[in-house]
């Protein structure tokens, strides 16, 4: 095998030409497996295009919600689009081996999205808890103008924090295997390959996972309190259900996304309880099947999304209609 070899702070740096994807490799039936994915692909395209055509093309719904929702799924798109492919090629077509610098890609764009999932849901959260808990200010409030920044900012911050914990990776030498026990280029299981210390690497992972999960999920949960503090001082009971319907699809969502992820970092990252190929086959669930179900359960089930897209399906029937 030959070694790109580059001198950094007086010490020998070496990078492979690059990684063996090797996470599903003692699965039975994982032909099976991969074509679900693959319709699970199919699925989150289509209907996140959806909302976002549907949303796009409609003046009336350019509004702060909105413009959450259409963040998510394209999100929703993108963290797909990085997983599934990859692992049909990878697993199905057993085209395993992947350039150094197109993992480190890859660690990048699916971190990078993933955290910029957790914040979308957080925005969500936001929004809620604005309309709800401050409905007279609602609209001075939440404007395009302030839930533009908001989404800004967590793109910057996302795209910046990642790109710091990926480029450090560069610092690491791997001299031995270059084995990776993931369904793509994972961090941990790349840094751990490594021969010299990770120290860094560690601390970064530590970081992401309490800045890209614990934060947001702690914010949507104190969101949340307030909510119902001030849902159970409405003196109305048909207020109270009106205003906790809105928010039932956004938690089923946060529990789709949060509960799998930080049961499986936890166990299986900081206390390695979880057997390898469990945490392999779980967190690759956790992480497609989201992006799949999010614009089902929440944007195609809001009544606006809802009554457009069934008239625009309506209005592409009767034209291929013969006459």
């Amino acid at each position: 095998m030959s070694f790109l070899r580059t001198v950094l702070n007086d010490s020998l740096i070496i990078h492979p030409p690059g990684f063996y994807i090797i996470g599903f490799e003692t699965f039975p039936f994982i032909g099976v497996y991969f074509i679900f994915l693959s319709f699970v692909y199919v699925v989150t395209v289509l209907f996140n295009s959806l909302v976002i055509y549907v949303i796009s093309f409609n003046h009336c719904l350019h509004t702060p919600k909105f413009l959450a929702v259409i963040n998510l799924a394209v999100i929703d798109i993108v963290l797909n689009t990085c997983n599934i492919p990859s692992m049909v090629k990878i697993f199905l077509v057993k085209d395993n081996f992947i350039p150094f610098n197109l993992c480190l890609l890859q660690m990048f764009v699916y971190y990078s999205f993933v955290s910029l999932e957790s914040f979308a849901l957080a925005i969500l959260a936001y929004d809620r808890l604005i309309a709800i808990c401050f409905p007279l200010r609602h609209n001075s409030v939440n404007t395009l103008r302030s839930m533009s920044c908001i989404i800004g900012l967590t793109w910057a911050f996302a795209l910046g924090v990642t790109a710091f914990s990926t480029g450090i990776m560069t610092r690491l030498s791997f001299c031995n295997s270059v084995r990776v026990f993931s369904y793509f280029c994972d961090y941990a299981p790349v840094f751990r390959l490594a021969c010299n210390d990770y120290t860094m690497q560690w601390s970064a992972a530590s970081f992401l996972t309490i800045m890209i999960l614990v934060g947001p999920f702690t914010f949507i949960l104190l969101s949340y309190v307030a909510i119902l503090v001030t849902v159970f001082r409405m003196k109305s009971l048909d207020s109270r259900v009106k205003a906790l319907a809105t928010c039932v699809e956004h938690i089923i969502l946060v529990a789709v996304f949060y509960i799998p992820l930080i049961t499986i970092f936890t166990i299986g990252f900081y206390l390695r309880l979880i057997d390898p190929d469990q945490r392999v086959l779980s967190l690759s669930l956790a992480s497609c099947i989201p992006p799949c179900v999010n614009p089902i359960v929440y944007s195609l089930k809001t009544k606006e999304i809802k009554i457009r897209a069934l008239a625009l399906v309506r209005k592409k029937s009767n034209s291929t209609r013969p006459m």
